[in-house]
């Protein structure tokens, strides 16, 4: 299980990868993009204490013309990572879900692209969203 003040104490590599510069009509930007996200919901993962088996890490790149997403799906918490939602502060959309299959899940809840670059603090962050027995809050 996780506590809040195990997830203050443990440190990670931030990235280095500027999430404010657009991606949409720049392939090797975008690439790079979805590579620094899937890097970056792997080490949250592996803060949390998931095991590779747990949870889904997978990325829709889309058209050229749009970001894709990079997706963390945990059998109670659903991560997307996009630049293609309008709006500060709504990089990263994190809810609850019942599985791997539960793809509407709880209330949608939006954080800042720049979290991914401290996973300690994005950790915090989604620590509501899982339940008690899970290392969590309330679901």
């Amino acid at each position: 299980m996780t506590s809040s003040s195990d997830l203050q104490d443990k440190r990670h590599p931030s990235s280095t990868f500027d999430w404010s510069v657009p991606v949409e009509g720049d392939p090797a930007r975008k690439n790079a993009f979805h590579r620094a996200a899937r890097t970056q919901l792997k080490a949250l993962a592996n803060h949390l204490g998931w095991t590779n088996f747990s949870y889904d890490l997978r990325s829709n790149l889309a058209g050229i013309a749009v970001c894709g997403e990079t997706t963390l799906h945990h059998d109670y918490i659903y991560i997307a990572v996009s630049q293609c939602r309008p709006g500060a502060g709504t990089g990263i959309l994190i809810r609850s879900c019942k599985g791997r299959k539960d793809f509407v899940g709880g209330t949608n809840s939006y954080a800042p692209l720049e979290l991914l670059g401290d996973v300690c603090a994005l950790a915090r962050r989604i620590l509501p969203f899982i339940p008690h027995t899970h290392g969590g809050g309330a679901a």
